[in-house]
């Protein structure tokens, strides 16, 4: 599980596995977790966080959108 950013209680990674899905990131804090999709960033799952703190995660994926797609490219090719 390759993590790209560690953030506060935060941290953007994603599976070695996921090369054939369309580019997205894991946030994980204690045992909650989401996924959010790249270009353009949007919620693909979420499990736990509440609406307000989901808002946080996702300005905070937007701020590294770029850096979050360069590792992507750079795991998958």
């Amino acid at each position: 599980m390759p993590t790209i950013l560690r953030r506060g209680p935060y941290r953007l990674f994603f599976f070695s596995d996921e090369g054939r899905e369309p580019p997205h990131v894991h946030i994980e804090r204690d045992n909650l977790t989401a996924k959010c999709w790249l270009r353009p960033v949007h919620l693909g799952r979420n499990d736990g966080f509440s609406a307000k703190e989901l808002r946080v995660i996702l300005k905070l994926v937007e701020d590294h959108e770029e850096a979050c797609w360069q590792a992507w490219s750079d795991y998958f090719g």
